[in-house]
């Protein structure tokens, strides 16, 4: 009897022993199973935020390595033909085969425009033509005619040929990863040349706040139907006056930019003379008179650090010169032009200044 006993209590003892090994494993199971379940939930909300902040990417230009380099912008203080050669000397890169000059010639009744008594050594030595394209908001250069005549009033005929790039129309140049356009039709005779030199004169502007290397490029490339797709942020290729927001318009300007900078590559140079320093364009038949003294001629391979430098430049002038300048660069946001050329790689915002004085 006590051996039954016995058997009984020790088969009882057993199946309580793998009944327990049995729960811990289902136990274990169950841990193991909400583990997985969490770490599904969590990879689950990890793919949630990176969609979330893939779609912001998507339309957030991404800073790129340009933003994080350092240009080099060279500066004399020496307003002269001598000057002007130096610092062109300076960058390094030769203009060579078909040389386009982009300068703007001056709208008839203005007169702080680059003269050609200024620039005629520079053209002369790379056998450069004098180009620029019609206006789109009517004035005396919104015809070939009528511009070429205006070139030749002012005196850049006497020294080199000027060709109006969009006196047959335009073509088109691609823009990558833009918000706003998706090409920059520029006048079809940019096709004809090898090599540009982005000849600029450093002043306010009615709309875009200042005007330097990024708008020469941009705006003065396009032709009458870029320009007002450009104005529009790409609404419109016939009227340049719609209710556009004033960034996006600033944004146009820096991926119609980018467009020309692309496709020109190691065949683009870039230089701002400021002087005659006026806040309006020289589009402007009856500019403000300049309250500003003369600066210099700035020079660089990289329109972006070359713009910066020429603003930085204004806002370290004595303020009773420069107040109505920076005053119209703040109220049109011209900054954001080159903050966004920035992210879309146009060039960078940092710069190391060198003078090339002796």
């Amino acid at each position: 009897m006590k051996r039954q006993v016995m058997l009984v209590l020790m088969t009882t003892l057993i199946m309580i022993i793998f009944t327990g090994c049995g729960a811990n494993k289902n136990i274990n199971q169950n841990e193991k199973a909400s583990e997985e379940s969490l770490k599904n939930d969590a990879l689950e909300t990890d793919s949630e935020v990176s969609k979330e902040q893939g779609e912001e990417l998507l339309t957030e230009p991404t800073p790129t390595k340009a933003a994080e380099e350092t240009s080099t912008v060279y500066m004399t203080k020496d307003i002269s033909p001598e000057g002007l050669m130096r610092i062109y000397e300076a960058l390094g890169r030769e203009a060579t085969g078909n040389v386009a000059v982009k300068i703007h010639m001056g709208e008839p009744g203005g007169n702080n425009y680059l003269s050609p008594d200024l620039v005629k050594d520079l053209v002369l030595s790379v056998k450069g033509t004098f180009v620029d394209c019609n206006t789109a908001y009517g004035g005396q250069r919104a015809s070939t005619a009528a511009h070429l005549q205006a070139a030749e009033d002012h005196g850049f005929t006497e020294y080199a040929s000027v060709d109006i790039l969009d006196a047959e129309g335009s073509t088109s140049l691609p823009i990558n990863n833009g918000k706003h356009l998706t090409e920059d039709l520029v006048g079809s005779h940019y096709e004809n040349y090898d090599f540009i030199i982005a000849l600029s004169h450093f002043k306010g502007h009615e709309m875009g706040g200042f005007g330097g290397a990024i708008k020469n490029i941009s705006i003065g490339f396009a032709s009458f139907e870029g320009k007002n797709m450009i104005h529009t942020a790409g609404a419109s290729n016939v009227t340049a006056w719609l209710n556009t927001k004033q960034d996006d318009f600033l944004e146009s300007m820096a991926e119609a930019a980018k467009a020309v900078v692309d496709d020109a590559g190691d065949n683009i140079l870039y230089i701002n003379v400021m002087n005659n320093i006026s806040i309006d364009c020289d589009c402007n038949s009856h500019p403000a008179a300049p309250k500003m003294k003369d600066i210099g001629i700035l020079a660089s391979l990289d329109p972006v650090a070359l713009d910066r430098a020429c603003v930085d430049l204004v806002y370290e002038a004595p303020k009773e010169e420069s107040e109505s300048l920076i005053a119209r660069i703040e109220a049109k946001n011209g900054t954001h032009t080159l903050d966004y050329a920035e992210e879309l790689g146009v060039g960078s915002q940092n710069y190391e200044l060198v003078m090339i004085d002796e």
